[in-house]
């Protein structure tokens, strides 16, 4: 086979070209899912095995049947993937059963789809962001830590609770009243002497942005550690860094209008996700 299976193929299930998934799907019913947000760049998805690896581990750790091997591949030669935008892998339990109870053997649900990549500021790279403090907060479940299972209400919540487009994102706290994550971005510290990364043990998502650029700064003599943030900790920082897979790092400049530093770090980190094309930054899609 070719490719593309058809001209405007941009979603494959089960890979077969498809728009919609069966009502009943687990997924819809009850979350019952993980997926993986990709940055396409120069037709390819980037950071693929570490995205399919932390995919791997939310199945495992809800039980979910793991695709066979080859299935996102088969999928990726299948489909028209962009120069530049976005790639989506879900699993779902699929189809089975009523209730909670979880099906014995579940047919699980695989979903490929591609998305443009979103417009926001070239001056949200260059020049920081501008953040809020969320008012929702991050319920502690140790059983659902660090992967990105489908249940993202708590996101939705606190997204919600601004429309002001100056504002990119918002820090989230959990209910024990430590700094995780933000809304669709995790978080480096910069410490001064060393990087600091949220402890997620008990709730957040473990990024893959984030461990990428920890492993680059611990292969440069950058001491990094994982600790329990508060909120006085980040504004007594030598700069607060937001990471994920599409946009790479930005700055953050502000915090309820309140101005932080920038770190000294995060222009080089930056250069480093802009010399191997990782994400969907200003440097990288206009070369």
């Amino acid at each position: 086979p070719g490719r593309v299976i058809r001209a405007d193929a941009d979603c494959l299930v089960n890979g077969r070209p498809a728009a919609s998934i069966d009502v009943a799907d687990r997924g819809l019913a009850y979350g019952g899912g993980v997926f993986e947000t990709l940055a396409v760049v120069d037709g390819e998805p980037r950071l693929l095995t570490e995205h399919l690896q932390r995919l791997e581990r939310g199945c495992r750790r809800l039980g979910l049947s793991l695709p066979q091997p080859g299935d996102w591949q088969t999928d990726l030669e299948r489909i028209d993937l962009p120069r530049y935008g976005v790639l989506r892998l879900s699993m779902t339990r699929g189809v089975g059963g009523q209730g909670y109870a979880p099906p014995g053997s579940p047919r699980c649900t695989r979903i490929t789809r591609v998305l443009p990549a979103p417009e926001r500021p070239d001056d949200w790279w260059r020049t920081g962001i501008d953040v809020r403090w969320c008012e929702t907060r991050l319920a502690l479940q140790p059983a659902l830590a660090g992967i990105k299972h489908l249940n993202r209400l708590e996101q939705v919540l606190a997204r919600a609770e601004w429309n002001d487009p100056a504002i990119a994102e918002g820090l989230m706290r959990s209910t024990s009243g430590h700094v995780i994550e933000a809304t669709s971005s995790n978080i480096l510290l910069d410490a001064g002497d060393r990087l600091l990364v949220p402890d997620t043990r008990e709730c957040g998502v473990d990024g893959i942005m984030q461990q990428w650029l920890v492993d680059c700064a611990q292969s440069s003599g950058v001491n990094v550690e994982r600790a329990s943030l508060t909120a006085e900790a980040l504004m007594g920082s030598h700069g607060i860094m937001l990471t994920n897979s599409l946009v790479g790092l930005w700055s953050v400049r502000r915090i309820n209008r309140t101005p932080v530093p920038r770190s000294p770090r995060a222009h080089w980190l930056q250069g480093r996700i802009a010399e191997h094309r990782l994400a969907l930054m200003p440097e990288v899609v206009t070369r």
